[in-house]
């Protein structure tokens, strides 16, 4: 397959995304932000039925089966084809949790915060699910530089991971991912694929009614980083702290850890959108730090169009978020040490 997104059927991929077409023209693209109902039908995530099937071997000399004690296959019914597809091999306390309970738990924010659903899909033939939704209020760092809050719901069904909540910032004029570690406030959520999962829902209701906490504590983060200067000199020593070079040892290391470094300073330098208004502050030297992770960094496309690559590695890459994470508690401190 030459991409991430799940195809379901020849051409059909399930993906659906408000406005920007942010998935290389794969999956279905709407003219407006939508609700639950059409998260799950345009993204094509309704009546999956994910369930646990008996895993059985077959002995290569008899051909008889044999049921393997303790594991289970995941598997789930392709809403077209209504093929059974399988997902993974889990143990026997994982529990599916459904797309639907997936998009309902979501759907709940909408009905209480005003929030909206942007994207939902499905990645690695249907083993990881997506659903974003963006919060109502929109930041103005330093009066003038717009950043949108997003709520990230990502689900495995291959027990690869937790069912996860993210909160991360994104900033409106070049639609980069950020991540934002902040002490006093909540970023993230998870919930185990056990027996009593859903029990969690409420709880992961409340953890989420932080958000316009998080969203406050960043913005007030963002506006004194934004009115921090920054000299060429001490993000460029920043720059190699996030990237390794002062632990590099071997002549491959240095080589990346130098290229890096000179691609965020390229930008750091540049006229881009992301820097515009900002630049020569600790916001600035964040906003060059993301877009060079984002849409710069050298990606493994394994085949895949690149474009592509580099979206699904800002949705599920975890390296990629703690870099940004690491950039933003390094930037935001009252105090640098590399000055």
């Amino acid at each position: 397959m030459s991409h991430e997104l799940n195809e379901l059927a020849p051409g059909q991929h399930s993906y659906v995304g408000a406005r920007v077409d942010a998935w290389h023209r794969l999956g279905v693209t709407l003219e407006s932000t939508f609700d639950a109902q059409t998260a799950l039908e345009k993204g094509l995530l309704a009546n999956w039925d994910v369930r646990k099937v008996p895993l059985l071997a077959v002995d290569d000399k008899s051909d008889r089966q044999l049921e393997v004690d303790n594991r289970w296959a995941t598997v789930y019914t392709n809403p077209l084809t209504k093929q059974t597809q399988y997902l993974g091999v889990v143990g026997s306390h994982y529990e599916p949790i459904q797309n639907e309970t997936h998009v309902d738990l979501l759907n709940a924010i909408v009905d209480e915060s005003g929030a909206h659903f942007e994207t939902a899909g499905s990645l690695r033939g249907g083993k990881e699910t997506f659903v974003t939704m963006k919060m109502p209020k929109t930041m103005q760092i330093g009066g003038q530089d717009p950043v949108d809050l997003y709520l990230v719901a990502l689900n495995s069904h291959d027990a690869s991971s937790a069912f996860r909540f993210l909160i991360t910032p994104v900033r409106v004029v070049c639609a980069n991912t950020q991540a934002a570690a902040l002490g006093s406030a909540q970023s993230s959520f998870s919930i185990r694929h056990v027996r009593g999962a859903q029990g969690h829902v409420q709880e992961a209701r409340e953890a989420l009614g932080l958000t316009f906490a998080y969203l406050d504590a960043f913005e007030l983060e963002a506006q004194q980083m934004i009115e921090k200067t920054l000299t060429d000199k001490t993000f460029e020593k920043v720059t190699a702290r996030l990237f390794d070079a002062d632990v590099a040892t071997t002549t491959r290391q240095k080589k990346t850890a130098a290229q890096h470094i000179e691609g965020v300073m390229s930008l750091w330098h540049g006229d881009s959108p992301t820097m515009k208004d900002v630049k020569g502050t600790r916001w600035g030297g964040y906003q060059a730090i993301t877009e060079y992770a984002d849409h710069f960094m050298d990606v493994r496309a394994g085949g895949r169009d690149v474009t592509l690559a580099r979206a699904v590695r800002t949705v599920t890459s975890k390296p990629t978020m703690q870099l940004k994470e690491r950039a933003f508690a390094t930037l935001s401190r009252k105090v640098l040490a590399f000055a």
